[in-house]
């Protein structure tokens, strides 16, 4: 499956639009699966600093954008303490952008419009590869643990018990760019349980996690895959009640949202920016009030190399391309 085929499509079409107005960068540089923008000749899977000082951009104010979960009014809040820090350790004026999906997430960043963000699990690959975002922070405990599962979630007396059950039925997916509201459980429904969606179940798309849980929790949909995280954060503010659902699958372990910026700032504002991630003090802050309810209380420093391996190896299974046309 070419991931793009299934992403861009009705509010995503101002990616496309993007993409072809692109302008390139030099062509003889090693770059792996980046897009032709962009070189990689350190290997780190990511794309470098360019080295032409022409190509760089230092702005007044610094546009900052969080994954599309839940109400973006709720996260402005959240994130406002953090932002007035970043301020304060790179002099520069921070806007919240709130973005309502994943494709005008990465379409702001590609066309120059986000400096600073925090891409969902699934959708940092292709930010990697056709927005040029380069991250370098997660979210994780004190002890230093992070990360999230899959569920697969239905409501009680729903005649779902088992995975098995769903065949003949519906599923409810979030987007075809989230790791655990699309291609994780593809990936494992098909090699689990020899399960494809059209063939032996009916695939929804519900745009978001919280969207998807409600959708669960009110009988809309008898069954959808989900992060926990995001149902962590929305049983702990009542949005939903636990008895309302039921869990019939959880996967392993994946990294969470990761943190970076947009490959083209001066590597001097990049350091502040990093400097700024990890010297912020979360005690008594919205950030904390908010994020602790997944247990979370300081950022902690990744590679995408690394930590995203394993992401990888499910869009590699489910057959997915990182390319940007």
């Amino acid at each position: 499956m070419h991931i793009l085929s299934k992403f861009l499509s009705g509010a995503a079409c101002a990616f496309c639009l993007s993409l072809t107005a692109a302008p390139a960068a030099a062509q003889n540089c090693p770059r792996g699966d980046l897009d032709e923008r962009f070189c990689d000749a350190d290997g780190d899977l990511i794309a470098d600093i360019p080295a032409d000082a022409s190509q760089l951009i230092d702005p007044d104010t610094l546009i900052f954008a969080y994954t599309p979960v839940e109400d973006p009014a709720v996260y402005k809040e959240a994130w406002s303490d953090f932002l007035t820090h970043l301020e304060n350790e790179t002099g520069k004026s921070v806007m919240f952008f709130p973005v309502q999906n994943n494709a005008a997430q990465i379409e702001a960043m590609r066309s120059g419009r986000l400096h600073i963000a925090g891409f969902n699990t699934g959708s940092n690959p292709l930010a990697v590869n056709c927005a040029g975002f380069r991250p370098f922070t997660i979210m994780a405990g004190e002890d230093g643990s992070f990360g999230y599962e899959m569920e697969i979630l239905t409501y009680p007396g729903s005649g779902i018990e088992k995975v098995e059950d769903i065949k003949g039925g519906q599923l409810a997916f979030t987007s075809p760019t989230s790791n655990s509201g699309f291609k994780a459980p593809s990936a494992i429904l098909k090699a689990d349980y020899d399960m494809l969606p059209d063939r032996d179940f009916e695939p929804v798309y519900s745009g978001k996690h919280d969207n998807s849980i409600l959708g669960v929790a009110n009988k809309d949909y008898p069954a959808a895959s989900i992060a926990n995280s995001v149902l962590a954060r929305m049983l702990k503010r009542d949005v939903v009640k636990a008895d309302q659902l039921v869990s019939i699958y959880k996967s392993q372990t994946f990294p969470t949202t990761g943190y970076g910026v947009v490959h083209n700032l001066t590597p001097e504002l990049q350091d502040k920016i990093r400097n700024a991630f990890f010297s912020f003090d979360w005690a008594g802050t919205s950030l904390e009030e908010e994020f602790s309810k997944n247990g979370e209380a300081q950022f902690i420093e990744i590679t995408y190399k690394d930590y995203w391996e394993v992401i990888r190896k499910i869009d590699a299974a489910n057959d997915v391309s990182y390319a940007c046309q």
